[in-house]
C-alpha cells in the first residue's frame, strides 16, 4: 500500500470527526489531528480504533501516544503492516 493510497483510507476515517472543514480539504502529512482538525483525544481514540478495523493492525499505547499527526499515523501503519 502507497502513502498515497495509505493517506486517502485515512481520511476516510478522519472526516467524520474534523472540527475544521477547511484543514480537512488541505490535509497533508504535515497535518496535526488537534491543532489543525480540532480533533479532541476521546474521538482520536475512535480514529485509532479504526484505523485498527481497517487495516487489521493492533496499535500499543506507545504508538497511540505518537499518532497525533498525518504523518505520524501513516509512518505506525507502515510499521505495523510491515510486521504483521
Amino acid at each position: 500500500m502507497t502513502r498515497k493510497e495509505l493517506i486517502t483510507s485515512l481520511k476516510k476515517i478522519i472526516k467524520p470527526y474534523s472540527q475544521n472543514q477547511e484543514a480537512f480539504k488541505n490535509l497533508s502529512e504535515g497535518t496535526d489531528f488537534i491543532n489543525d482538525l480540532k480533533i479532541n483525544s476521546a474521538n482520536l481514540v475512535d480514529i485509532i480504533l479504526d484505523v485498527e478495523d481497517e487495516f487489521g493492525i493492533e496499535i500499543d499505547n506507545e504508538s497511540m501516544e505518537k499518532m497525533l499527526s498525518v504523518k505520524s499515523a501513516i509512518n505506525i501503519i507502515e510499521t505495523k503492516l510491515a510486521e504483521s
